[in-house]
């Protein structure tokens, strides 16, 4: 599972967002939302838990190494680590969070423009650490990924009334772009150039909303689907417009949507063999504390399945949607 890449001209790995890139920060905050705990990380450098919601690294970290860079990215209120590793690369993700402060509320969790506070920390650590010379290359070649807002959907939006009380699925996503704008505004105003901008993934595949369309033998959810892919097609407007906007900025946008749909859909194709179900307990509705909790049901094997818990995929997943998004959206940066 190695993504070779030598001399990498990104020297730093900058991340922001939910689950799909936390790495421990939320091990470090008052929340239910954490994974450090068995069965989690078990296929993680000498089976260890570290907070990751997943049987091994996320994708992140694969980026990482295929930058030429380690092969993880550990998360920045892990007090393990100090700012001479944080210079090669930090996240600054809190799982069950989104771009909506509403979202970040419902478990507790890091917000989203707190991830940025201590995005400009983390920059004046950097200063006094190497000197502004070599503290603004570092910053300005990194590369900054962000993976965010399935939260605001499947946690907030469908879940809660609150906001559909105040919007249509159609105005909230309208809402939550403009919080995307604001926040890309925001790093390149701080020195950020080279951004990578996550889309949804097909939400409506996860086994936990799977569980609910039993009527059609538990097929994707296409409502959920359909709203990932409506939300991508705005995200993608926004690349558009704020690469024009914004001087010097290289913004992309990594749309994981297809290759995870397409996974899903034949997982024979990438060596898998279970798609419907997750391999933590029962498969369908578990993650976090209730993988533990129901641990003796656990799949012997993760890497025959997409998903490792209802929400998240399994460690080979991750490292085939990193592949795809670092061969396609994040080639130019190599």
């Amino acid at each position: 599972m190695l993504i070779v890449k030598i001399s990498a001209k990104v020297p730093a790995i900058i991340v922001f967002g939910d689950s799909s890139v936390d790495a421990g920060n939320n091990n470090y905050i008052p929340t239910i939302a954490r994974s450090n705990f068995a069965p989690y990380g078990r296929d993680f450098n000498g089976g260890k838990p570290t907070g990751r919601f997943s049987n091994g690294r996320v994708p992140t970290d694969f980026i990482s190494e295929a930058f030429g860079l380690r092969p993880f990215v550990p998360a920045y209120l892990d007090p393990t680590y100090n700012i001479s590793d944080f210079a090669v690369g930090v996240t600054f993700a809190s799982a069950g969070t989104g771009y909506d402060n509403a979202t970040s509320d419902v478990l507790g969790v890091i917000p989203f423009w707190k991830e940025l506070e201590y995005y400009k920390d983390y920059q004046k650590k950097l200063r006094t650490y190497f000197g502004d010379q070599k503290a603004n290359e570092i910053i300005a070649d990194a590369l900054y990924i962000m993976s965010i807002g399935t939260n605001d959907f499947l946690e907030n939006y469908y879940t809660l009334p609150r906001r559909q009380l105040q919007y249509n699925v159609d105005e909230y996503q309208d809402f939550l772009i403009g919080i995307a704008r604001n926040f890309i505004i925001n790093l390149h105003g701080l020195g950020a150039r080279k951004i990578s901008l996550g889309g949804l993934p097909p939400m409506g595949c996860m086994p936990l909303e799977r569980v609910e369309n039993a009527a059609s033998s538990n097929d994707c959810v296409e409502k959920y689907n359909t709203v990932a892919m409506n939300f991508n097609d705005k995200l993608s407007h926004l690349v558009m417009s704020l690469n024009k906007e914004l001087p010097g900025i290289q913004l992309v946008l990594s749309n994981p949507y297809y290759i995870f749909l397409q996974i899903v859909k034949k997982p024979s194709l990438y060596g898998f063999e279970v798609s419907g179900v997750a391999c933590c307990a029962t498969g369908m509705f578990e993650m976090g504390y209730a993988c533990a909790r129901y641990n003796p049901l656990t799949c012997t094997d993760a890497s025959k399945y997409v998903f490792w818990d209802a929400f998240h995929p399994s460690e080979k997943a991750n490292y085939i949607i990193s592949d795809h998004v670092v061969k396609t959206a994040l080639r130019k940066f190599l």
